[in-house]
């Protein structure tokens, strides 16, 4: 297999101007500083959405009702049941705050078994090459970790077992989405679609200006590439 600093300096020929930077790096820094960048990313992410009000206080992240709790919601407001309402919305991204802490440990060892040709499409890839390699490494184990966190919060709510006991039977008929015909499951897919935007944008931002959104090899790297 051909490595990472070989696959970088074919990219010299294309683009002359990344020439200096990257043919300063060697394998091992390239594949040092991706590693780096990973981790300071997803560290930051869950750093930010695993504490109270880390879903709820954030309006890009916060879990709403389900669509069809939000179709009626008004009417449950207006027959008494705003309080109801009000205590899922906050039982499920509270449920959210608790289990993202989870992700850290598999996020980690997706890091550490990085292949070089997961490396390269990573550092030439879009604005989100590595959320969308957690996203492939770690969704689904992800859903383990949470779901059983985010069932035993919102099993507390009473709205929570009626919406279950509606929407399973909605859902039978094709009334309600699948994903939604238990709390549990929507809960945990918002938990992780919020963790995965805000890895995007800790991405997003180093490779925008890693001198300012990282350090050390992460940094020196990702300021070559966009060099």
């Amino acid at each position: 297999m051909r490595t990472l600093i070989a696959f970088l300096a074919a990219l010299v020929i294309s683009a002359p101007s990344f020439a200096l930077g990257i043919g300063d790096l060697s394998n091992g820094d390239a594949i040092s500083g991706l590693k780096d960048a990973l981790a300071q990313g997803s560290a930051a992410a869950i750093g930010k959405l695993g504490v109270t009000d880390g879903f709820l206080g954030n309006a890009k992240v916060r879990i709403p009702l389900p669509d069809t709790l939000q179709r009626v919601e008004g009417v449950m407001r207006m027959m008494g049941m705003q309080r109801q309402a009000d205590e899922l919305v906050t039982a499920m991204n509270r449920a959210a705050e608790q289990a993202v802490p989870e992700a850290k440990a598999l996020l980690t060892g997706a890091i550490k078994s990085m292949t070089v040709q997961d490396a390269k499409g990573i550092l030439t890839g879009g604005d989100t090459a590595a959320t969308e390699y957690f996203r492939s490494k770690t969704s689904d184990q992800l859903t383990q970790k949470f779901l059983p966190i985010v069932t035993k919060a919102t099993s507390k709510v009473g709205l929570a077992e009626k919406y279950n006991n509606l929407a399973g039977q909605g859902a039978q008929f094709g009334l309600v989405d699948a994903k939604q015909a238990k709390i549990e499951n929507y809960v945990t897919q918002k938990a992780l679609d919020g963790l995965f935007l805000m890895i995007a944008e800790q991405e997003k931002a180093i490779r925008k200006d890693p001198v300012g959104a990282a350090t050390g090899m992460a940094q020196k790297v990702f300021g070559l590439l966009g060099r």
